[in-house]
This record gives C-alpha cells, structure tokens and sequence, in this order.
C-alpha cells in the first residue's frame, strides 16, 4: 500500500502529517516504510530521528566522446532533449548537469559508437529505522539541476509489503509527479487561504491526469475552509480530516518533535484518517 503525500505549494504542513501518519501507523503494529522524496530539501528525519544504518551514492551515467571515432554527425545533439549533448562545428560538447542519464546517445543514435557512459554522483541516500518506522531518504547534491534521478533511486527501496508513506516535494512539477507515480492513493494536504486553494486545484489537476486516487486534508482550519469544502464538494473529492489550526502544533513543529508525542488529540486523528482512507476504499 502507497500512499504519496503531496501538497500543491510549500508550507502546508506535509510533512507533519506524513511523519505523524508513519509513526502513529507504526505504533499500531502496521509494517510502515517513510521516504522522504523532497530531496532537495529532505527534513522528515528532524520530526522521526532515525538512527541512520546504511548510505549509498546515487549516480547516473552522463557520455563521454572518444575524439577519435567521433564523425560530427551530430546525431547524439539532433536526439538529447536537454541540450546535455551537442555538436557545434567540428567539437562536441557535453554538459553534465543537463544530462538526465537516459542512454539514448550512446546506446541508439551514435552511429561510430563513439560515446561511452561515466558514472557521475548526483546524491546519497540514507536508511535507517525510527522506531518501529523503517526510514529512506534522499540528499540530492548541491547543484544538481534534475532531482527525478535521485527520487526514482529513494522509489527503489520501496517495501513489497505493508504501508509506504512518500513524502512528496511541493508543487506539482516533475519531482511531485515522480514520486506520486504508481501510489494507490495521493492525500492532497492543503490550507484554507487562497494561496492553499489555488494550488490545491493544480495539483487536484495533476494527479487527475496521472489517474491516481486522491483525497484532501485541511490543515490549519478554522477559517476560510468554506470554499475549499466547496470546491471539494463540486469536483467529488473527499475531504478525510480537518485539522485545527493549533499553536501546539506549530510550537512542537519548532522543536522538532511529532506532534503525536505532545498533543495526543493527533495521533487520534492520524488514526480517525487511516480509517478514512479504508472506509472510502481508497487503500
């Protein structure tokens, strides 16, 4: 069971509920696997502390042109979509940082076989445990202009069974749409200013277009939720919990801990939303 944790802009307290979410899971004996897929800013582990066991470096494979077969073609430039390759006269030139590791001009389009494959590090990953939650997240290089690479590297440690909790980055560009490919249920978590429902509705679009299942969280209600009830209500999307707005959780937020440990009306509804999810078949 997948279940991607997505926002349509920052700041709308994803990642709090998808650590609460995990670790309330967790503690109800429920086999729970969170990855932190926002490698560009990971911070579950402030909120889960994990005891970090294992890293690895992640790298994808960017060409490399022998000068002596290559004819100019230019083939491989007329084929890259980034720009990562080109042919300019009687040089080649390659770009490393545009280069989203695909292959192509080395395995279909270079007719010499010209170009090789070099492994080049774009970030790390780190497992470990919190609890009883098993933790995964990514750490994309200072940089690096593509993080998709690095999130499809997080998706691989995806767990066969039990619960995957997928922290998505913000926004609904291609990190988002990464990491909530295949989930069986994106939980739109959203805030009831007009920013929040500005981008609640792009993102409501994107994952549409990706034929996902998908359910909404208001977090800080208590004012100006109306019109995302109403939105909601028009476009047939369950609203599963409303959180309150509460100066607990904004203070627990700032030290770092789960609000669950201080504030036991939220591991209530961390509980009450799981439910949800069963009761409207959504996982």
């Amino acid at each position: 069971m997948r279940i991607a944790i997505a926002s349509g802009k920052g700041g709308t307290g994803k990642t709090i509920v998808a650590t609460n979410l995990a670790a309330t899971l967790a503690e109800n004996d429920s086999p729970v696997t969170y990855l932190d897929c926002d490698v560009e800013a990971p911070n579950g582990h402030i909120f889960l502390k994990p005891e970090i066991t294992h890293r690895e470096t992640v790298t994808i494979p960017v060409p490399e042109v022998n000068e002596v077969k290559c004819t100019r073609c230019g083939c491989c430039g007329d084929f890259c979509q980034y720009n990562a390759i080109v042919c300019l006269g009687n040089a080649v030139l390659t770009f490393p940082d545009l280069c989203h590791g695909c292959g192509g001009c080395s395995l279909l389009v270079c007719p010499e076989g010209a170009i090789r494959e070099i492994p080049r590090a774009i970030g790390e990953i780190e497992q470990g445990k919190s609890g009883l939650t098993d933790f995964v997240q990514g750490r994309l290089r200072i940089g690096q202009a593509s993080a998709t690479p690095l999130i499809r590297a997080v998706k691989r440690h995806l767990p066969r069974t039990g619960i995957a909790i997928l922290d998505a980055p913000p926004g609904n560009s291609c990190p988002m749409v990464e990491t909530i490919r295949e989930a069986d249920l994106v939980l739109l978590i959203t805030e009831p200013t007009p920013f929040g429902l500005h981008d609640l509705r792009l993102a409501v679009e994107t994952v549409r277009l990706a034929g996902l299942a998908h359910a909404v969280v208001v977090n800080r209600a208590g004012r100006g939720e109306a019109d995302v009830r109403r939105y909601c209500d028009r476009a047939g999307i369950p609203i599963l919990l409303e959180i309150p707005e509460d100066r607990r959780i904004a203070e627990t937020y700032s030290r770092g801990e789960l609000a669950i440990r201080t504030i036991p009306a939220y591991a209530d509804w961390m509980r009450a939303l799981f439910e949800r999810m069963r009761h409207e078949a959504l996982v």
